[in-house]
């Protein structure tokens, strides 16, 4: 089957390349915009881009998603360095520590930890090491998961690649907004691309369609527009 992205709101997707399921920023039970629970999801491999409570999911009992579908899954989970050491002592056996530039072949494909420009502390306050994103390697192409991050001049040097599909973050205050986001996708160059971390909460409210008008009009991508729960097949 051809790989599926469904975004489950914020900056959460799930991979489905046909033989593993690949899972980014785990943020579910406490997630506004999910319309699943953590329980409902399985993974083979977790992806994550730092340590803040909406991208490891911490809940209102002090237990995170990303540690308990870890638990039951079995799913192997990737993180920098200091989050993987962190994850270890929540209890995670199944941990790989990297960091910028550094590549891992796992089951579910060749992963690339890529630089991101935003900040990184885990929830008891320690520090997370860098936030990062990743190029994923699915039977299709590449994806570029950009995270949480500001616009920066060597996203040209990821586009370079050769991307299929790029995620980029519009929600502005936290991240780069919609004018970054399109300047974001001039320098990627990607085939497509589609928005994350966007109306979840009132302070990071946008106009998706606006965006994806301004990426029609001033590149040559296609713009991907979906809800919470929807999905997009890769071509």
């Amino acid at each position: 089957m051809a790989t599926q992205l469904t975004w489950h709101g914020h900056g959460t997707w799930l991979i489905d390349t046909g033989s593993r399921k690949i899972l980014l920023d785990p943020f579910f039970d406490e997630n506004p915009a999910a319309v699943v629970k953590s329980a409902d999801v399985d993974a083979d491999l977790i992806l994550l881009s730092h340590g803040h409570f909406d991208h490891v999911g911490l809940r209102s009992d002090g237990k995170f998603d990303v540690v308990e579908i870890a638990a039951r899954t079995g799913a192997q989970v990737v993180a920098i360095y200091e989050m993987a050491v962190w994850l270890g002592g929540q209890g995670v056996e199944n941990v790989v520590g990297m960091n910028v530039g550094g590549t891992f072949q796992s089951a579910a494909g060749l992963v690339r930890m890529t630089p991101a420009i935003h900040s990184s502390s885990l929830p008891d306050g320690s520090y997370g090491g860098s936030p990062v994103g990743f190029v994923l390697e699915v039977p299709e192409g590449l994806i570029y998961f950009a995270c949480d991050t500001d616009l920066f001049s060597d996203m040209k040097r990821i586009g370079d690649k050769g991307i299929l599909l790029a995620i980029i973050p519009i929600g502005d205050l936290y991240t780069m907004g919609i004018d970054d986001a399109v300047e974001a996708v001039k320098l990627i160059a990607p085939q497509q691309v589609a928005p994350a971390h966007y109306n979840t909460w009132p302070p990071i409210a946008q106009d998706a369609a606006a965006w994806a008008e301004k990426v029609k009009s001033e590149t040559s991508a296609t713009p991907h527009v979906i809800k919470p729960g929807e999905t997009i097949t890769l071509v």
